[in-house]
This record gives structure tokens, sequence and C-alpha cells, in this order.
């Protein structure tokens, strides 16, 4: 099983819990897409994205669930980052882990499964 990542706040994805769906950041609603990281990305995009934020949570997610709404695309660095094009269905989530944040603006990335 595939695996992917996004880092959301605390407050958006406790009213996704309530919801039954997660429909994305303001970044993603203005982009028209999730954004997702892979294992490998989560800790570029939590210091270029999230530096020095609190409330975080890194939700991970079965990439194989998603189907053609997820995209590969190029992006940051010219990597390919996993991209989905509607709302996140909570049964694709497989875990949500806090992402504490350091004294120093940094993030505590746990070990991920690519």
């Amino acid at each position: 099983m595939p695996r992917i990542y996004k880092i959301c706040s605390a407050s958006a994805w406790r009213e996704a819990e309530r919801s039954g769906v997660y429909r994305g950041s303001a970044d993603d609603l203005r982009d028209g897409f999730i954004h997702f990281s892979t294992a490998s990305q989560v800790a570029e995009t939590a210091r270029k994205h999230f530096f020095g934020q609190t409330a975080l949570f890194l939700v991970e997610v079965d990439a194989d669930v998603l189907g053609d709404a997820l995209r590969w695309e190029r992006s940051r660095n010219d990597e390919l980052f996993p991209h989905l094009y509607g709302e996140l269905d909570l049964g694709a989530v497989t875990f949500v882990r806090d992402m504490p944040a350091r004294s120093d603006g940094s993030h505590d990335i746990p070990e991920l499964a690519p």
C-alpha cells in the first residue's frame, strides 16, 4: 500500500472528522486540489510551509484508495508530488499523528512508511 501524507491544522482535521470528509486548506482550495507529500517530501514541506506553526497533524493516506482523482504532478525541485482533485474521504486515512513543533520552529517528523 503506497502512502501519502497531508500536514494540516488540528482544527481543520477535527472539522473533517465531524463532516466525514477533508476538503482541503485555503491553499488547496485556491489551487484546485489537495496537496500531499511522499514520505521523503514531508520534512521539506513542513519546513517550507508550516515552520513555526503549532497544533498540526500529519495524516497518512492509502494512495491506492484515491483512484483516478490522485495525480502525480511536477512541483518543487521538479519532483513529482501527489495531488488529489476532489475531497479526501476519511476512509482512505490510515493514521493521524501529532506533529509537535520544536522550540526553534521546526517539527518532529515521525518515521514514515513510503
